[in-house]
């Protein structure tokens, strides 16, 4: 009898994004759970956005349910008697705090959360009344007058305005997971939070891939807010991170991009399996390319965080160069709409600029072009990169997240946040035929020998299976992770695989 427990039931718990949306990590999930049929799974999407009507993707047999669950907004005050805050709710904000304020205090932090966690679920809920605002003051004042750091100037009205804040991300705490043998949380804070909190109530293992990597960003949200509460966002996002990578009993990121990022944040080596990026190359078989015009393909969501304005930038010195280059906008949502119309408007080349839904089929979002720029927002997974590598198409790349890595020799980087150098890159690849399609046909061959989705299943099958239990020796060596320029060589992983 095998003595390893079989994980047969799992929660996938993401961010808003699968079954209800049709993006990236949206996509990488859907390949997920179709290709491991065997498994059970619990969908559930913890979101702060508006509630999906119906799922975007079709749910295979293997779907138990699908819930999305919208945080929503603190209920409005009202002469009613109001709970009784829990015994030790001072200390435990205190606690938080210091931890949210104290990067070199993880732990403080920790205790913080989860005490908060534990009463979270209760009714009325004690969140409206802890008090945030009062502790984040003291601690910050008191760091202030110890000197401990150089910090912005923080008042009564910011700090009310990051309780507020505080107290709408920590409701996603009562959120009730599933009963099942594994919770695998992908990507981002409101649905790590969830899972956290359901581990330290049923002690369910817990999986988390890293395919995001938003704790160092500045939200467009949050542009108006004073520097004192961006901090503290950031923050607060980095702690959660910490506390995740402090908990799972297995972090697998999409990169060495993101395995750096988890080693900066306090991640266990030894509980780290890198698990790049797959697509299905019957999705993407690729196609000749069109003969003209010169055309070029961008895939994403057309909002303010999705790398649009960049894109658009770059393309009027591109049509300055090549007067009759058209580009196309592959994916922008429908919420996005407008949006990308008003920015595509003030280019004042709307006659050479396509705006498309996200295709239904995967074979047609990329071959509409001869060479695609690889622009994403930040925190967007590697996904569309490697999609655009089994197309046999030419990439040219901003240095942001895994792009170098995922490339290698088969595209070309240019530095982030530079348009001028992007349309130079995109210009002289149009303009070169037979160097574009030995590009494009090197791409896809690189896709294949190492992001096929065959490898995600066959690796995320082995973890699902025998999570509980550490890889005996000896164990065959498996490297899973590409090196490649710009970023240091990863660790070759040890995983026992197993044939089904």
């Amino acid at each position: 009898m095998n003595p390893t427990p079989s994980r047969e039931h799992i929660c996938l718990l993401t961010g808003g994004g699968y079954p209800y949306r049709r993006d990236a990590l949206g996509g990488w999930c859907r390949t997920l759970v179709e290709g491991l049929h065997r498994f059970r799974f619990e969908l559930l999407t913890v979101t702060d956005r508006e509630l999906p009507s119906a799922p975007a993707y079709p749910l295979p047999p293997n779907v138990g349910s699908a819930r999305a669950v919208a945080l929503g907004h603190e209920p409005a005050r009202s002469g009613r008697r109001r709970a009784q805050l829990p015994e030790g709710a001072a200390d435990a904000v205190t606690q938080f705090c210091h931890g949210l304020l104290d990067e070199s205090a993880p732990d403080r932090f920790t205790a913080g959360l989860r005490w908060i966690a534990e009463v979270s679920g209760n009714r009325p809920n004690p969140l409206t009344r802890l008090p945030l605002a009062d502790k984040l003051l003291d601690v910050w004042w008191a760091r202030q007058d110890a000197a401990v750091e150089e910090l912005p100037r923080f008042g009564v009205r910011d700090a009310r305005i990051v309780a507020a804040l505080l107290r709408h991300a920590l409701r996603a705490l009562a959120v009730p997971v599933p009963g099942v043998d594994l919770v695998h949380c992908v990507g981002g804070t409101t649905p790590l939070l969830a899972a956290l909190s359901g581990r330290w109530r049923s002690g369910t293992p817990l999986l988390l891939t890293e395919a995001r990597t938003p704790v160092a960003r500045q939200r467009p949200t949050e542009e108006r807010h004073s520097p004192a509460v961006r901090l503290l966002l950031r923050r607060f996002r980095a702690a959660v991170a910490r506390t995740g990578y402090a908990e799972a009993d297995l972090i697998a990121p999409l990169s060495g991009y993101h395995q750096t990022f988890a080693l900066e944040h306090g991640a266990d080596p030894a509980r780290l399996i890198q698990v790049p990026a797959g697509v299905d190359p019957k999705e993407y078989p690729g196609a000749a390319e069109i003969d003209s015009p010169p055309t070029l393909v961008w895939a994403g969501s057309g909002g303010p965080d999705s790398g649009l304005t960049l894109v658009l930038d770059a393309f009027t010195e591109i049509a300055a160069a090549l007067p009759d280059a058209v580009l196309h906008l592959v994916g922008v949502t429908e919420a996005h709409e407008e949006h990308c119309a008003d920015q595509i408007e003030r280019t004042g080349l709307a006659g050479t600029i396509r705006m498309h839904p996200l295709p239904a089929d995967p074979c047609e979002r990329f071959t509409v072009g001869q060479v695609v720029a690889h622009v994403p927002g930040p925190s967007d997974p590697p996904s569309r990169l490697v999609e655009a590598m089994m197309s046999g198409r030419p990439v040219v790349a901003l240095d942001i997240g895994p792009a170098g890595e995922t490339l290698g020799e088969t595209g070309v980087v240019v530095p982030a946040d530079d348009p001028s150098e992007l349309a130079i890159a995109i210009v002289d690849l149009l303009r070169a035929t037979p160097r574009r399609r030995a590009l494009g046909g090197a791409a896809r061959r690189r896709a294949l020998d190492h992001f096929t989705a065959d490898r995600v299943m066959r690796v995320y099958g082995a973890l699902y299976t025998d999570l509980a239990e550490p890889p005996p020796e000896p164990a065959i060596e498996l490297a899973l992770a590409v090196p490649a320029p710009r970023t240091p060589t990863p660790a070759t992983l040890r995983w026992l695989t197993r044939e089904d």
